[in-house]
């Protein structure tokens, strides 16, 4: 179970994160994908953060996860200008594909399918 610290945390990263990947992603990346975060779980010590992901209009969403955990360091830095009033120190960014939206969209498909 979660903190209320956590929480505040995570709603935080989510936000700041959604942002920088809203308004970035282009000059970072180099793609046109939309990226949206979904969810992100802040460890217990604070020091790690997995940040899950959606992306859209992309064919190979499997490379542009690598590409995306290449440049975790620059993210995290441009998270860190962000947050460098509301945090002592940023966490580790650990990104993850959220296929949840995916599953859902199969199960869709295969419910009018029938």
């Amino acid at each position: 179970m979660e903190s209320t610290r956590q929480q505040k945390i995570n709603a935080l990263l989510q936000q700041d994160l959604g942002v920088i990947f809203q308004l970035e992603s282009r000059n970072v990346l180099g793609s046109g994908a939309m990226i949206t975060v979904t969810k992100v779980r802040v460890s217990k010590d604070l020091t790690t953060a997995h940040v899950f992901l959606s992306l859209f209009a992309t064919n190979d969403k499997e490379a542009l996860m690598k590409v995306i955990k290449k440049k975790q360091v620059v993210f995290r830095t441009m998270l860190a200008k962000k947050v460098r009033h509301q945090l002592r120190t940023v966490p580790e960014l650990l990104f993850q594909l959220d296929d949840s939206l995916d599953y859902a969209e199969n199960i869709d498909k295969l419910l009018k399918d029938v």
